[in-house]
């Protein structure tokens, strides 16, 4: 069942502020709170939808469409060695926000990846990183 008053609905109603990334008609792209790396960026669909299991299927192809535009962006901003795309389905999983979401999470040869929900990020940071993957957006062609 959703819940309408998970974190990621508030963003998405504007009750609770991000650092935004992306954002068309059907999704939004966000800095990760308390990412695991340099980059680490979450995209969520518009629609209500708990997991994989009760997304319609129209809304998840162009929420990987989406998450496949702002992946580009991330790869041309930080440079990353490799790119882990994660989505998790529900507690047992490692799902912690009970709305579909896709971690984009760059890798870096030599450094370990942070543990999943610790430490808040400095805004400062998260600001500084949105803009920069922003702007590598910026540079590409329009989504698909």
């Amino acid at each position: 069942m959703y819940d309408q008053n998970n974190v990621f609905a508030k963003i998405l109603r504007g009750e609770i502020p991000s650092f935004k990334v992306y954002e068309d008609a059907t999704a939004l792209s966000f800095m990760d709170a308390m990412p695991q790396s340099d980059g680490h960026t979450l995209v969520i669909p518009k629609v209500e939808s708990r997991n994989l299991f009760d997304i319609a299927p129209a809304a998840l192809a162009d929420l990987i469409k989406a998450t496949q535009h702002v992946a580009k962006g991330v790869q041309q901003a930080f440079k990353p060695d490799g790119m882990r795309i994660i989505q998790f389905n529900e507690p047992a999983a490692g799902q912690t926000v009970f709305h579909i979401h896709f971690h984009i999470l760059p890798c870096y040869t030599g450094k370990e990846i942070r543990g999943h929900n610790r430490d808040w990020a400095d805004k400062g940071l998260l600001a500084q990183q949105a803009e920069k993957i922003r702007a590598a957006l910026a540079n590409l062609p329009p989504r698909q």
